[in-house]
């Protein structure tokens, strides 16, 4: 049992209790649950809605907890709560889940990085034990016993002498007591609510279609408005006739703001109708660009000083240079836009000198920011709720559509809910990066002696922690350099940034030095493991660990039974970490028509203690298709600035008869829990790719994989 020094006060945990009906409310200042600098807090004054974080609990033993991040489908809102109500000691059965509202109390109220658990873990269970050891002194209080002497279960405290009393009753008594200094969290083993199948507390209103996602936004007054915005990258507007627009029936007003045109009317299908009548005149784009021109630029650069060279251990190029052999590939991926569900959409309201925003957002705090510096507005004023998401991806991170709606409205001195079309969000959206990668490696005497890693990708440093991933500390003579093609196309985050394409290349080359070598392709990867582990022990900038990663490997290569498949059925390994998280894949594929099928993937996981198990085998499919799909379909053009698709008829999706089984294995763990939104995507694609070599004796370099292989035949 872990016990917590608190080391807070009452305004560090704010308790606040009306004794009529309302029962113990907690308030939790995060930051000092973290042991970062405290923050006042003001009273309660009963508007619950004021306060970061907080506990309710009711006099009829019903427990709120609010779920303080943002919910893009990873289940947050779900599984943020349990650990709260673990440590309480409450029946799952009475709570009640709301989403909390923005606060700078929270110390990361983002959805990005797969990090809401991993960085929650702490302060969730501190808050749900606070709680608990409150409760428990009251009843002690009453009993005149110490409170060692009290049993909890479900919500009932008991004493020896066969007494009790439930959390509703001691709520009131609960606020009266000192915070205590500090609390004893439950060891793993002692676990009833994480770790069993909890369903998504939405999932009733999801399914009867209760208005839950920002597009399902209606407000008294409000305007449905949609945005011209200039069809390539690049272009500025240089005049428009807003006649036809203005003849539509239900459109109220034409705003200019910057390049853009907003057009508001009484419904967003008379918005969308406004805007595909007006006529816009753009200007010719500068520095207009198309793919050919990109990728040679970015081919270029290779030649060219690195702009930074991320990690150098030894000499790659002694190593090279005394070789017996020496193994270099170019690995190519094209931009990727983001196509969630739910296209972008934002409800503001600016009246004078506030702002009042709502909608799908991962990244409340900064978009709260953001937009108080666009209107010139005090930041206290501008409020951000958040809405459960129609999918995020990474795109959802920037908010440049709740700064649209927000300028609109301040414009229009109206409520405005601002709603991004398929073909404006394919076609004005963030993509992920277009890049390039040439990896080179040595062989000597029958090892891997250097390994060279370079990259160029569009706007983006995109190596982070990636340079001190594997196979640093594997590989004596060890180098990463990356270099920068800058571009007016906007670039960003998409699902597992940096590692999405990155796995599959590195994944794929590691497949070809095995063959080279004549070593089985698991055995190799385990190989250099067990070489990193001395290296890994002393070098703290490597992220991975060598012994979890060959824990995942083993795991998944007993499960699909490696090396044993039946006839017509091909198969890939591949392994990666990402995200703090550990995975290894192994798919199978068989022809159909001389098209390779994904037919199933293993995947094994050790992402730590998996709080819900339901959601995280849903979140673990979810990546290995959605990283299959694109690996071997996704593909984005631009022609002058101009994308080169603009709807789904345009842009090829993984189809459902496409989608393959997946089973998924998690590695049994009692360590805190680590990222699951992202890291099974990025080995899926290094997965099939290998496993389509095996199948037509054919390597492929450049996605999608699809489309280089009916180029190669």
């Amino acid at each position: 049992m872990k016990t917590i020094d608190q080391n807070i006060n009452r305004r560090s945990f704010f308790k606040k209790t009306t004794f009529a009906s309302t029962g113990l409310v907690l308030g939790f200042n995060w930051f000092a649950f973290a042991g970062l600098s405290k923050v006042t807090t003001n009273s309660l004054n009963n508007e619950l809605h004021q306060f970061n974080a907080f506990l309710k609990i009711s006099t009829d033993g019903i427990v709120t907890i609010m779920s303080p991040n943002p919910e893009i489908g990873q289940n947050v809102k779900t599984s943020m709560p349990m650990i709260v109500a673990e440590e309480l000691e409450v029946d799952w059965k009475m709570v009640r889940v709301e989403q909390a509202p923005l606060s700078n109390d929270f110390d990361r109220q983002v959805a990005g990085g797969s990090q809401s658990i991993r960085k929650g873990w702490d302060i969730l269970r501190n808050a749900g034990a606070t709680a608990k050891q409150m409760l428990v002194n009251a009843a002690a209080q009453q009993w005149k016993i110490n409170a060692e002497d009290c049993t909890i279960l479900k919500g009932i405290v008991s004493n020896s002498q066969g007494e009790k009393l439930s959390y509703g009753a001691l709520a009131a008594v609960a606020a009266t007591l000192d915070v205590p200094e500090n609390v004893e969290l439950k060891d793993s083993s002692k676990f009833t609510i994480i770790g069993s199948d909890k369903g998504n507390v939405d999932i009733k209103k999801i399914v009867t279609g209760k208005p839950l996602y920002g597009i399902d936004t209606k407000k008294d007054g409000m305007l449905y408005a949609t945005a011209l915005r200039p069809p390539a990258f690049g272009q500025t507007l240089q005049s428009f006739d807003d006649t036809a627009t203005k003849a539509v029936n239900g459109v109220k007003d034409v705003i200019q703001f910057g390049d853009k045109i907003a057009i508001l009317a009484t419904s967003t299908w008379a918005a969308i109708k406004g805007q595909r009548a007006l006529k816009a005149v753009w200007n010719k784009a500068e520095n207009a660009e198309s793919t050919n021109s990109q990728n040679e630029a970015m081919t270029a650069l290779f030649d060219a000083a690195p702009k930074e060279t991320a990690r150098k251990d030894g000499d790659v190029e002694q190593a090279f240079k005394t070789a017996d052999e020496v193994v270099e590939r170019l690995y190519e991926a094209p931009f990727l836009p983001h196509n969630c569900l739910e296209p972008m959409n934002f409800f503001a309201d600016v009246k004078g000198d506030s702002a009042e925003l709502y909608g799908p957002i991962q990244t409340p705090k900064w978009t709260q920011e953001r937009v108080a510096e666009k209107l010139a507005l005090p930041i206290e004023n501008v409020t951000v709720g958040m809405s459960r998401m129609g999918g995020g991806f990474g795109r959802r991170l920037y908010g440049d559509f709740a700064l649209e709606a927000a300028e609109i409205s301040q414009l229009a001195k109206a409520p405005v809910q601002l709603t991004f079309t398929r073909e404006d969000d394919m076609t004005a959206g963030i993509y992920r990066p277009a890049s390039k990668y040439i990896i080179k490696a040595a062989i000597k005497d029958g090892n891997i002696t250097a390994y060279h890693l370079k990259e160029v990708a569009v706007n983006s440093n995109m190596f982070g922690l990636i340079p001190h991933f594997f196979p640093a500390g594997a590989i004596d003579n060890y180098q990463v350099d990356f270099h920068l093609l800058e571009s007016n196309i906007t670039t960003g985050a998409w699902r597992a940034p940096y590692t999405n394409f990155l796995a599959s290349a590195e994944q794929s080359f590691f497949d070809e030095l095995a063959e080279r070598l004549n070593i089985d392709t698991v055995q190799l990867r385990l190989n250099l493991l067990e070489k990193a582990k001395p290296v890994a022990e002393k070098d703290k900038e490597i992220e991975y660990s060598p012994e979890r990663m060959q824990a995942v490997i083993r795991l998944v290569a007993e499960k699909a039974n490696w090396g044993n498949t039946e006839d017509g059925i091909f198969e890939g390994f591949s392994a990666y970490y990402s995200h703090n998280t550990h995975v290894a894949e192994i798919a199978h594929i068989k022809m159909v028509d001389n098209t390779p099928l994904v037919v199933k993937v293993f995947c094994a996981v050790d992402c730590g203690i998996v709080v819900n198990p339901l959601a995280a085998h849903n979140q673990v499919k979810g990546g290995v298709i959605d990283g299959i799909g694109h690996a071997m379909y996704g593909d984005l053009n631009f022609d002058k600035g101009k994308p080169s698709a603009s709807n789904f008829h345009q842009f090829r999706l993984i189809r459902n008869l496409e989608a393959p089984e997946v089973e998924v294995f998690f590695v049994k763990s009692d360590v805190s829990p680590t990222g699951l939104g992202e890291p099974s995507l990025p080995p899926a694609g290094g997965a099939i790719v290998n496993a389509i070599y095996k199948a037509t004796g054919k390597r492929l370099y450049i996605q999608p994989y699809t489309k280089q292989l009916e180029k190669v035949g």
